[in-house]
């Protein structure tokens, strides 16, 4: 066993009568790199969500190092800097550049001094490439790289795990790789990493542990040679027919 730092236990969710997960049990060990798999409308990003605070859990529980992070004494803001996030549509503050998005979070939620937390972006927004740009405005660069300074973002505040949802999927094809490209240097760099995605090959070759996910439960999860290469329900085989040969 490695060190334990996330523990999902019997998580469900409900919009009214719309049951979005059911039961759902898993862990993440430091340095994994989880990979979240299935149809649209599976509940990927409604359990992302869930993890992140963004919605709230019908039952079960979810312990960050143990504590249970739904208890009335943990402060949400305070939680995210742990656990952080990517999202779809990078959320990039329009009416600051770049670098102020990388810095704001730090001053207001980790109390840095701004000078201090310059520095700290600027080291992120250099490992994504993303340094030439750092007094554009969101408009001003494209969406692949919106989603580098969102990377960048989360990064600067020394998150223990990063979740991804779907970071690629509002992506003109040509700049998918690009991000692809960082999100798999910080797996070689061991950062714990829970993605949902439907990038099969970054799936199968970058994680450590595949999940699949099918109508609001996790149907199966594995390594990813055995997801990919022998998955055992019906159902996850015929979600992966169509990217066996890729």
């Amino acid at each position: 066993m490695g060190e334990l730092i996330l523990q999902v236990r019997h998580l469900s969710k409900a919009f009214g009568s719309n049951q979005v997960l059911r039961d759902i049990d898993f862990s993440v060990e430091k340095g994994d790199v989880i990979s979240i798999i299935g149809a649209s409308g599976s509940g990927k990003s409604t359990l992302l969500r869930c993890i992140n605070l963004l919605e709230t859990p019908t039952s079960g529980e979810i312990r960050y190092r143990g504590q249970n992070v739904m208890g009335r004494d943990v402060r949400p803001a305070e939680y995210r800097s742990h656990v952080g996030m990517v999202f779809q549509s990078f959320n990039l503050f329009n009416n600051m550049t770049v670098l102020e998005n990388c810095v704001v979070g730090q001053v207001k939620v980790l109390k840095k001094s701004r000078e201090e937390a310059r520095t700290h972006a600027m080291k992120y927004l250099e490992k994504v490439g993303m340094a030439p740009y750092i007094n554009a405005k969101p408009r001003q660069i494209s969406g692949g790289q919106k989603q580098r300074v969102a990377i960048a973002r989360a990064m600067a505040m020394d998150p223990e795990i990063l979740l991804f949802d779907e970071p690629t999927s509002a992506l003109d094809p040509e700049m998918v790789g690009e991000v692809l490209g960082v999100m798999k240097s910080l797996a070689e760099e061991e950062m714990t990493m829970l993605v949902v995605t439907h990038e099969m090959a970054f799936a199968r070759d970058v994680s450590s542990r595949v999940v699949y996910m099918n109508q609001g439960v996790i149907c199966e999860q594995g390594s990813p040679e055995a997801l990919f290469g022998d998955p055992k329900r019906q159902e996850t085989k015929d979600f992966l027919s169509r990217f066996r040969n890729t």
